[in-house]
């Protein structure tokens, strides 16, 4: 679990590195001034996270399925093999599908006004901007978009389907209870992450829907990884009594 806990706060770095000083600019400034370079670039690293969380939180949904109705084959099932894969492969895809939107948007022609109504380079407002027939660009993206949202949504249902139907098998409520706060907290960040996604990229956007688009988008790339930390801090005991234990020295630290 700690494992894949460093993975996903890497790919919250990633995201607020990328999307965090750049949207503290433009608030600060009014408006600010990218390169086309920069603005491709900004859009090709913002997907590598984004995508890679989707893929990843069915990982670590696949690993506790394992941990809650597994408990006694979980060290022989989940060996380094089984890590090193569902690692890997989600950061393979996070780089890797990017690299296609990347490709069909620097073959557009902008030759419109150049002001982004966003505070990033974010697809949609980019393809506002093209002067080119964008509907092959947009076909190709639906496309391939079309199993970053719904294969990793279907494998956590599955997989959290078998772990209800475990939790409720416990006879005691002290163990349903336990086995419900190991996902509780993973359960949290996916109904937070897939939420606002889908409600970004599902809804029909609009001229009039503009500012909510840019709340939701605020919210998956700037609150959720903040939150993302405090959820999984509050509901680990190891590290809930590891805090108290660091607390515990300062306030016992006389300065004489």
């Amino acid at each position: 679990m700690y494992l894949f806990l460093v993975h996903l706060s890497l790919s919250d770095v990633f995201l607020t590195i990328n999307i965090g000083p750049k949207m503290l600019h433009v608030i600060l400034a009014n408006g600010s001034l990218i390169s086309y370079s920069s603005c491709i670039s900004q859009l090709y690293f913002f997907g590598v996270p984004t995508i890679f969380e989707c893929f990843f939180l069915s990982s670590m949904s696949y690993d506790r399925y394992l941990a809650v109705c597994k408990p006694l084959h979980y060290q022989s099932v989940m060996d380094i093999r089984l890590q090193t894969y569902l690692i890997l492969w989600p950061w393979f895809l996070g780089f890797s599908i990017p690299l296609m939107t990347v490709i069909s948007v620097n073959s557009l022609e902008f030759c419109r006004q150049n002001v982004i109504d966003h505070f990033f380079c974010d697809l949609a407002p980019l393809l506002k901007l093209s002067c080119s027939d964008t509907s092959v660009v947009e076909l190709e993206m639906l496309v391939v978009s079309m199993p970053i949202l719904p294969v990793p949504c279907v494998l956590i249902l599955i997989t959290y389907s078998y772990i209800a139907v475990t939790v409720l098998k416990i006879s005691s409520a002290t163990g349903r209870r336990k086995a419900f706060s190991t996902c509780s907290s993973h359960l949290i960040v996916v109904c937070t992450y897939y939420g606002t996604l889908l409600a970004l990229y599902l809804v029909p956007s609009g001229k009039h829907l503009s500012n909510i688009n840019k709340t939701l988008s605020l919210l998956y790339t700037v609150i959720t990884p903040m939150c993302n930390p405090i959820i999984y801090t509050l509901r680990n005991q190891e590290i809930m009594i590891s805090l108290a234990k660091l607390f515990s020295k300062f306030r016992s630290t006389k300065v004489v």
